[in-house]
């Protein structure tokens, strides 16, 4: 576990070395864009550029770029607010661009010299989009569907020394663009995850020494996600299975193995609040459980998180943000009894707002056991860890 610990230290070093105080400036999205400056390029040239710089990052969209006297109109832009803000921030980075003008069609003027190019047609959809995610993960939620490895200390359910891991991804399947009367975006996939935990301080006796595999929960799940300007949706149908530990059901004899597995419906609403400040809330219900881990049906989740103090760091081409996140659940088979996790730390990424991120993140858990059969029993720990996802 030192050595984690020694590890996640200098992932952070690392990013921080050499990187001095010229190379650090606002919050951009242009990474990727040649040093070399085009300030003194002709309209068509500009246009050109910049189309293709769009192009590279946000191709299945078929923005447009329109430009006079160095100012730049975008048409086309999606109603996702998230992916429209990206767009529009990246643009307006490109050295050179004196403003930015989000148009729904084109400028009076150039109506007729470029109709037929404005309205060229757009696709009606994407297989297997891989730019970003319509409903973004919940970072403070424990149970997302990401990768993630870390030290937990403090948990009297599985160990006061302990080792989580997940493994999780949400894979897009189909993306349908511009559709129904408020011309969202309309995304269907499968997620698919495990959580484990691992006591490394096993309680006395230790009939199996070592490292202690204490649960393993599954998930399953089909998610059907729309995304229109600040608003992001998403019906989910899902299963969960859990298994306790070979090593654990050896130092426990005679432990009695329930089936805590489930199937469950939700549907989460997401809000954009700002470009710094997201907002979520959904309800559930337990449509089955197994006999031996009988459970109430209903619950609500809900929570938040806060983006700041956003950097553009020139030598790695990273853009780095400091994020804090609350998580909260209220299940019914718990009495309704409130289960918090918070949780702060940095996150890396190439276009901010948008893609996959590495994130270092301590967190805080206050509540109920996440971990299968454990569910109904009382806990709180801390964590440090490392996790990578959108």
């Amino acid at each position: 576990m030192k050595r984690f610990v020694f590890f996640a230290c200098w992932i952070a070093t690392a990013f921080a070395q050499d990187v001095s105080n010229e190379e650090i400036a606002g919050l951009k999205r242009s990474d990727s864009i040649p040093q070399e400056s085009v300030k003194g390029a002709p309209d068509p040239y500009f246009e050109g550029y910049i189309q293709a710089l769009v192009d590279m990052h946000f191709y299945e969209y078929k923005v447009i770029v329109l430009v006079k006297d160095h100012t730049v109109w975008i048409t086309n832009i999606p109603k996702n607010a998230l992916l429209a803000n990206s767009i529009k921030a990246f643009v307006k980075d490109i050295p050179g661009v004196e403003s930015v003008k989000i148009l729904d069609g084109v400028p009076p003027k150039e109506i007729i010299a470029r109709e037929k190019y404005v309205t060229r047609p757009k696709i009606k959809g994407i297989w297997f989009p891989q730019s970003t995610e319509l409903f973004q993960p919940m970072i403070a939620n424990p149970r997302a569907a990401i990768y993630s490895i870390g030290y937990r200390g403090g948990d009297r359910v599985c160990g006061k020394k302990a080792v989580y891991i997940s493994l999780g991804d949400d894979f897009a399947i189909f993306r349908w663009l511009d559709i129904f009367r408020w011309h969202g975006d309309l995304q269907i996939g499968i997620e698919a995850a495990i959580w484990s935990v691992f006591n490394m301080d096993p309680p006395k006796p230790k009939i199996n020494p070592g490292t202690e595999l204490v649960n393993t929960d599954y998930y399953v799940g089909i998610p059907l996600s729309y995304a229109v300007n600040k608003w992001a949706f998403r019906f989910r149908g899902y299963h969960i299975s859990s298994h306790l530990g070979d090593e654990f059901l050896v130092n426990h004899p005679g432990y009695k193995r329930k089936n805590p597995s489930y199937e469950a419906l939700d549907f989460f609403s997401s809000y954009q609040a700002s470009d710094a400040v997201r907002l979520y809330f959904g309800p559930g219900v337990i449509v089955h459980s197994d006999d031996s881990f009988p459970m109430k049906n209903l619950y609500v989740e809900y929570g938040g998180e806060v983006r700041f103090s956003g950097t553009r760091m020139y030598y790695h081409r990273l853009y780095g943000t400091w994020v804090v996140g609350v998580y909260f659940r209220n299940w019914q088979f718990l009495k309704w009894e409130m289960d918090g996790t918070y949780c702060a730390g940095y996150e890396w990424s190439k276009l901010q707002g948008i893609g996959r991120k590495i994130r270092i993140l301590a967190s805080f858990h206050h509540g109920f056991s996440l971990e299968g059969q454990f569910m109904k029993k009382r806990t709180e720990y801390g964590t440090i860890g490392l996790a990578y996802g959108f």
